[in-house]
């Protein structure tokens, strides 16, 4: 709390000098600045609180008034979260990676493929169709949940890899930001890689997606996200403890762990690291991405 009281002293200052000099857009741009610095704050709290928490002893974890900084570090904590469940967290680790792996490598294919004739040819229906996978994305995915259950079941993929993986392999979403992005590349290329004799097929994957980095790599990273946090479906189609995903045994973890909340946060930690970084070093390409798909309609 004092820190916060002497951020609200500080901005005041400010304020007094920036209206004494008449200075008022000087005044406006060092407050907006400053308000984004505390949202920031606000937004990496809860995992500062996480981080620290997982390095504290189980007494220290439970004390009240909580420390921000522990007394002492205790790595051990690490090791003893990822060995705790039965399997250990690197079954987790490995069925998140490969799931994650086939879900974002299957969706960016897909997507391609029906993005660029939405994009770039021109068919009897294309504007309906193509708002009609649109209209997909209304309706509630826990609506498809019981359908695309008793089809897995007939299937015999439950607790398989099939499971968590083939449902997920087309994202509507993504088709809709590549095409909208494919829409900004210009047609004169297509013109010219006709007179050097090349196809569609030639074309798109030598042309279009190496144009296309920033996109992919922003779907890529929507796909990624999105099946490395999924809890619900995987906890619906899988059974038993070699075929939990990460968020899934990490779900697991809380029951077993009980109140050792220095565990928890632990287990927390590792398991959003590998999203946390790779965000952190795509970032650049992910703006770029989002930014340039919406140009043209």
């Amino acid at each position: 709390m004092i820190v916060v009281y002497a951020y609200i002293i500080f901005l005041f200052c400010i304020a007094v000098y920036a209206l004494v000099r008449r200075k008022g857009q000087i005044f406006l741009r060092q407050l907006g600045y400053h308000a984004l610095i505390a949202l920031a704050v606000v937004m990496l709290l809860p995992f500062y609180w996480m981080v620290m928490t997982s390095f504290k002893d189980a007494r220290e974890a439970m004390a009240y008034p909580p420390t921000w900084w522990p007394q002492r570090f205790i790595w051990q904590n690490y090791p003893q979260a990822w060995y705790e469940p039965e399997v250990s967290f690197t079954r987790y680790y490995f069925v998140s990676t490969w799931t994650t792996i086939l879900t974002t490598a299957g969706t960016l294919v897909t997507s391609i493929l029906a993005a660029y004739p939405f994009a770039k040819m021109r068919f009897y229906g294309s504007g309906l169709f193509f708002y009609l996978i649109l209209a997909t994305m209304m309706v509630p995915g826990e609506v498809l949940l019981i359908p695309k259950y008793i089809i897995l079941n007939s299937l015999g993929w439950l607790d398989t890899y099939e499971a968590l993986v083939v449902p997920w392999l087309a994202s509507v979403f993504s088709i809709f930001l590549m095409r909208q992005f494919f829409r900004t590349i210009p047609d004169d290329l297509w013109d010219a890689s006709q007179i050097d004799g090349a196809g569609r097929w030639r074309y798109l994957w030598l042309v279009m997606v190496p144009l296309s980095k920033p996109v992919l790599i922003t779907s890529g990273l929507f796909s990624f996200i999105g099946t490395w946090n999924s809890l619900l479906w995987p906890l619906i189609v899988t059974s038993s403890p070699e075929m939990r995903t990460l968020m899934v045994g990490l779900q697991v973890f809380t029951s077993t762990a009980g109140s050792e909340f220095q565990l928890l946060m632990a287990a927390s930690t590792f398991c959003i690291l590998p999203v946390v970084i790779i965000f952190f070093f795509l970032q650049r390409f992910f703006i770029e991405g989002i930014a340039r798909s919406g140009l043209k309609s």
